[in-house]
C-alpha cells in the first residue's frame, strides 16, 4: 500500500475512536447527573425514614427508663419506711434519668410537628402526660394506693405508647414501600 492510501484510513480510524470516546463521554456524564438526581429525589424520604427511626429510639428510651422507674416506686410503696436507703439512691438515680430522657420526648414531639404528623405527636404527648401523671400519684413511701390502682395508671401509659407505635409503624412501612 502506497502512503497516500494508507492516511484516508489512518484518518476515518481516529474520527471514529474520538466519536466513540465522547459518545462514553456522554453517557458517563449522564449517568452521573441521573445518579445525582436519583439520590436527590429519594433523599427527603430516607431522611423522614430515619427521624421516625430516631424518634422511636428515643420514645424506647422513655419506656426503658419509665419501666426501671416504676417497678422501683412501686416497690417502695409495698415495703413503706423498711425500704433500704440504697434502693432509695437507686430510684433517684433513674428519676434524674428518666427526667433526661423527656427531653428526648419533647424533642421526638417538636420533630412529629415538623412533619406534620399531629395525630402521632398528640399520642406521644399523652403518652408523656400519663407518665408524669403516675409519678404525681405512685411516690416513695406513699402507701395509700392499691396495686389496682397503680396497675390502672401503668395500664392507660401502655395503651398510649401502643398507639403510637401503632402510628408510627403504619408511617414507616408507608415510606418504605413507596
Amino acid at each position: 500500500m502506497l502512503t497516500g492510501d494508507l492516511w484516508p484510513i489512518i484518518d476515518t480510524g481516529i474520527k471514529l475512536a474520538l466519536g466513540a470516546g465522547m459518545t462514553v463521554g456522554a453517557i458517563w456524564l449522564y449517568s452521573l447527573k441521573r445518579a445525582k438526581f436519583t439520590r436527590n429525589e429519594f433523599e427527603p424520604r430516607q431522611h423522614r425514614v430515619a427521624l421516625f427511626e430516631q424518634i422511636s429510639s428515643d420514645v424506647g428510651q422513655v419506656n426503658h427508663s419509665f419501666a426501671k422507674y416504676s417497678a422501683l416506686v412501686i416497690e417502695s410503696t409495698r415495703f413503706g419506711k423498711r425500704w433500704p436507703a440504697a434502693r432509695k439512691q437507686e430510684l433517684e438515680r433513674i428519676n434524674a434519668e428518666l427526667v433526661r430522657d423527656f427531653d428526648k420526648l419533647a424533642a421526638s414531639e417538636a420533630k412529629l410537628l415538623m412533619l406534620g404528623e399531629k395525630t402521632m405527636e398528640k399520642t406521644l404527648r399523652l403518652y408523656g402526660a400519663k407518665i408524669a401523671l403516675f409519678r404525681k400519684q405512685v411516690y416513695i413511701g406513699r402507701q395509700d394506693i392499691s396495686d389496682q390502682e397503680i396497675a390502672e395508671l401503668k395500664q392507660g401509659i401502655l395503651e398510649l405508647r401502643e398507639r403510637f407505635y401503632d402510628l408510627l409503624s403504619r408511617r414507616y412501612d408507608r415510606l418504605l414501600t413507596a
